[in-house]
C-alpha cells in the first residue's frame, strides 16, 4: 500500500510508538513520518505509507504551525511537562502589554540552542540520551525563523500563544527566550502542532502527493517506457533543459529528476500514485 496523509499523534506518546500502531492498523511494513513530535506534544504528523516515504525530500512542510502553552513559575530539565524540577508557588502575573510587547520583538530570524532532550546528534547518539543518561555535553546555537506569533490566553500562570516557524524549530527553546525576555522561569505544560505546510489533520484522509510537491513540471518527449524502466535519459527529450529538479506526470507514476551538466540523473523514478 502506498498512501500519504496526516495523522493526529495524542500526547503521552512518542511519534514511533504511534507510527507502530499506525503500521499495524493498515496492515504495512513500510511507514514513516515527517517532524518528529515530542512525547509530550500532540496534533499534525506527516505519515507515508509505503514507497510514498520517500517524498519526504520533496513535499513543502513550510510554515509549522503550533499552539503552545507555557507554565510560569515551573521549570523543567526538558523544557516540558515532563521532567520538572522546580515550581515557584507565588510567581507574580505578568503585565499584558510587556508580554504582547516581548512576542512583537521575537519575530523574524532567532538565534536559539536546541533542548538537550531532543534528537539532534551528538557524536553519533541522540542528544536525549545523552541526557536522560546524566551527561554533559553542549548543543551549537540555530537559527529558527519565526514567521508570525500572538497571544491567545492568559490565564496566570499559564500562556498561550499560537506561533508559526521554519522547519526544525524547537517551540520549547522559543519558549525559554520568550521567559527571559519577561524576567520570568517557565516551561511548556502543552504543544500541539496545527498543520505543516497545506497538511492539516482530515481524518487521515489519503491525499494527492501533487498536491504537495511545488517542483516545476516538466515533460518527457521520448518514448514513456524508458522512463517506466529507469533507462537513461537525455536532456534533449525533455521539454526543458535548464538545469535544476523537475517533476514528470505519467498516468500512473510520477518521477523526480534532476538535470545537471547536461545530464539527467533520477532523483525518484516510478512513484506509484494512490
Amino acid at each position: 500500500m502506498n498512501a500519504l496523509f496526516v495523522a493526529n499523534k495524542p500526547a503521552g506518546i512518542s511519534s514511533n510508538h504511534f507510527l507502530s500502531r499506525l503500521k499495524r492498523k493498515y496492515g504495512v511494513k513500510k511507514a514513516g513520518f515527517s517532524g518528529t513530535l515530542d512525547p509530550f506534544a500532540s496534533g499534525c504528523l506527516i505519515v507515508a505509507l509505503g514507497n510514498h516515504t520517500r517524498l519526504f525530500n520533496y513535499i513543502d512542510k513550510t510554515p509549522k504551525n503550533y499552539e503552545a502553552t507555557m507554565w510560569l513559575g515551573a521549570t523543567s530539565a526538558s523544557l516540558d511537562n515532563e521532567n520538572i524540577e522546580e515550581i515557584i508557588t507565588l510567581c507574580p502575573p505578568l503585565n499584558l502589554a510587556d508580554v504582547k510587547a516581548a512576542l512583537s520583538e521575537l519575530k523574524g530570524e532567532i538565534d536559539y540552542v536546541p533542548p538537550k532532550f531532543s534528537a539532534k546528534h551528538v557524536d553519533g547518539k541522540r542528544a536525549y540520551e545523552l541526557a536522560r543518561g546524566g551527561e554533559e555535553f553542549e548543543l551549537k546555537s540555530q537559527t529558527m525563523s519565526v514567521f508570525d506569533v500572538n497571544l491567545t490566553a492568559y490565564m496566570h500562570p499559564f500562556l498561550s500563544f499560537r506561533i508559526s516557524v521554519s522547519e526544525g524549530s524547537y517551540v520549547r527553546s522559543y519558549a525559554q527566550i520568550l521567559a527571559a525576555r519577561l524576567g520570568v522561569k517557565a516551561t511548556l505544560s502543552a504543544l500541539k502542532r496545527v498543520s505543516e505546510g497545506k497538511f492539516v489533520y482530515e481524518n487521515e484522509r489519503f491525499l494527492n502527493p501533487l498536491d504537495f510537491i511545488s517542483l516545476p513540471r516538466n515533460e518527457y518527449l521520448g518514448d514513456p517506457a524508458d522512463v517506466m524502466l529507469g533507462k537513461k535519459l537525455s536532456a534533449e527529450k525533455l521539454k526543458f533543459g535548464a538545469e535544476g529538479l523537475y517533476l514528470i506526470n505519467f498516468d500512473e507514476f510520477f518521477s523526480i529528476i534532476e538535470i545537471k551538466d547536461e545530464t539527467v540523473t533520477y532523483k525518484l523514478n516510478k512513484v506509484e500514485k494512490c
